[in-house]
């Protein structure tokens, strides 16, 4: 007979009802992650509750982004701290956020609050240099402000790195920073202003003043210096090429400016009270002791004063006095000089 074939008895997979288990919690948690991403996607898309017109908020440097959100919440600006968070860990931005002082009013999406504080758009401020001012005014100005300290802006005025920008050996910046309205934030440094108003002065200085300045055989700080002076002898715009024009005259001629502007200048303190004596007191600055152009600029000049140094009028006059309306009175001889001197200061 033959030998009988043993029949193997067939086992059940062992792992079956473990493996459908675990697939159906695949399953659930996918769906679970898929749902939580897309409600976490529709919620950073869609604008927040309106907050305030305004409402400023001041993100310290080393912050982590857990405060961040705390922070932001407390000050209504978003609803869902945590899930700021989750939004900005999931884009890989939280630890970039920019420390810095924010206006955060208004309503926008949660992307767009992160995109904000992750480019660093912080609060702007409108600093506004007038024409004419001094390095020290200026100073006092940015102090009042509640940007820093006057001490700070004298110094980077006088900083040897930023001196050698503006081709000089000593001294300050005086007459190289150029009057505008700047964009400032908290936290910035006083020398990052007087970069920018070196840089801008710079930028207005083209190669054709440069070339009109060659033309009148003045150097760059000679022209700024020139200009200063027309700054502060005159506010009104019609006069300033006439006044430029008296003056090239005089230097042409070797006579004193006889500049009361540039007298003040070197009077330190001045009250406020031009005297006989400080007109005969001899500093650098007293172009009536002195012949020629002061050292260096007495202020900051505008672009206008600055054109009127370059592109002086054509004129015969030697002399002007104000006529205590903003405007003066220009005459050719001295005696027509000394006529306008009775007539509006003497009187006066």
């Amino acid at each position: 007979m033959g030998r009988r074939r043993r029949m193997r008895p067939r086992t059940r997979g062992r792992g079956g009802p473990l493996l459908g288990l675990t697939c159906a919690l695949m399953v659930v948690a996918a769906l679970i992650i898929a749902y939580v991403a897309w409600t976490l996607r529709s919620w950073a898309v869609h604008p927040l509750p309106a907050a305030a017109s305004e409402v400023v908020v001041t993100i310290p440097a080393g912050s982590s982004f857990r405060a961040v959100a705390t922070h932001l919440a407390a000050a209504g600006v978003v609803d869902h701290p945590r899930r700021l968070e989750w939004l900005a860990r999931w884009r890989g931005v939280a630890d970039r956020v920019r420390a810095g002082e924010y206006d955060l009013g208004g309503s926008r999406s949660p992307a767009a609050l992160l995109d904000l504080l992750v480019a660093g758009r912080v609060k702007q401020y409108a600093f506004t240099v007038p024409e004419g001012l001094t390095c020290a005014e200026i100073g006092t100005r940015f102090a009042a402000a509640g940007f820093g300290t006057a001490t700070d802006f004298r110094a980077a005025c006088s900083d040897p790195a930023l001196l050698a920008r503006a081709g000089l050996a000593q001294g300050d910046l005086e007459g190289y920073l150029f009057p505008e309205t700047y964009q400032w934030h908290r936290g910035m440094a006083a020398r990052a202003l007087v970069e920018r108003m070196l840089a801008a002065m710079k930028a207005v200085w083209t190669p054709q003043r440069s070339q009109a300045a060659e033309a009148l055989g003045l150097t760059r700080h000679q022209a700024l210096t020139l200009a200063s002076i027309i700054e502060k002898e005159t506010g009104a715009a019609a006069e300033r090429a006439m006044i430029s024009g008296v003056f090239h005259n005089r230097l042409r001629r070797g006579m004193r400016l006889q500049s009361d502007p540039t007298v003040i200048y070197g009077v330190t303190p001045f009250d406020g009270n031009l005297t006989h004596t400080h007109l005969e007191t001899d500093t650098p600055y007293n172009t009536y002791t002195r012949a020629g152009l002061p050292p260096g600029p007495i202020a900051n000049p505008g672009l206008a004063s600055i054109d009127a140094a370059l592109h002086p009028a054509e004129t015969e006059a030697f002399y002007f006095v104000s006529r205590n309306d903003g405007s003066h009175q220009f005459s050719v001889t001295v005696d027509e000089h000394n006529r306008a001197v009775a007539q509006y200061q003497q009187r006066r």
